[in-house]
């Protein structure tokens, strides 16, 4: 999968088809794209998924306290604070490392 977000990113309306890097057909006149330009996005990649993965998480929790946050109820600040700081989770992420490193909020 890192293989084809790689390609993608690059060109996105690239067609191929792939087993692994050194194996891509390049299909529909597709220009090839070389094996180190396609490595280069690698960490780039990684770091997306990353982050995609710590969003569906985030957004999960705040999905479970939303609820909380219609007209009709009057929130905590602890809870305000908690939903606050799951918004701000992705902030100054920059790698993989920091990524892997976040520690969510307790729920109050």
């Amino acid at each position: 999968m890192i293989i084809a977000k790689a390609i993608l990113k690059i060109n996105p309306n690239a067609v191929f088809s792939y087993t692994d890097i050194d194996n891509i057909t390049w299909l529909e006149g597709t220009t090839p794209i070389s094996k180190a330009d396609i490595q280069a996005q690698f960490p780039i990649v990684e770091f997306d998924m990353a982050m995609e993965d710590l969003r569906a998480k985030r957004n999960k929790l705040l999905a479970d306290t939303d609820y909380l946050a219609l007209s009709d109820n009057t929130m905590s600040a602890e809870m305000t604070t908690y939903r606050q700081s799951l918004r701000d989770i992705t902030n100054g992420l920059t790698t993989v490392a920091d990524v892997e490193a976040v520690v969510f909020p307790t729920k109050p």
